[in-house]
């Protein structure tokens, strides 16, 4: 059964690049030989740092355009599998508990 995958890379500069296909190695391939994209092309050498399959292009398809309109702070998150901070990071700024001013218990 062919799989898809949804997958993004950090590159040199450590800003990340989302993308999807349904060949991850060969896709992978084709960004450290320049061939992916132009965004990574310039910012060679990358490294996949996340990734994850779907039974349908268009559920990875729909995968990666969510994950590439999300903050840097929660694409963080979901790279390190911490569930409660990429909750907390999906809630507005002004629906956020602070956490910096000490007054949450």
């Amino acid at each position: 059964m062919l799989e898809f995958t949804c997958y993004i890379l950090r590159c040199s500069d450590g800003s990340f690049y989302t993308g999807h296909t349904d060949r991850l190695e060969y896709r992978i391939g084709q960004h450290h030989a320049g061939k992916g994209s132009d965004w990574t092309r310039r910012r060679l050498p990358i490294e996949l740092v996340w990734s994850q399959e779907f039974p349908t292009r268009i559920e990875a398809l729909e995968a990666e355009r969510r994950i590439k309109n999300w903050s840097r702070a929660k694409k963080h998150a979901l790279i390190n599998g911490d569930w409660d901070l990429t909750s907390y990071f999906s809630k507005p700024p002004s629906e956020r508990p602070s956490t910096s001013l000490g007054t949450n218990d």
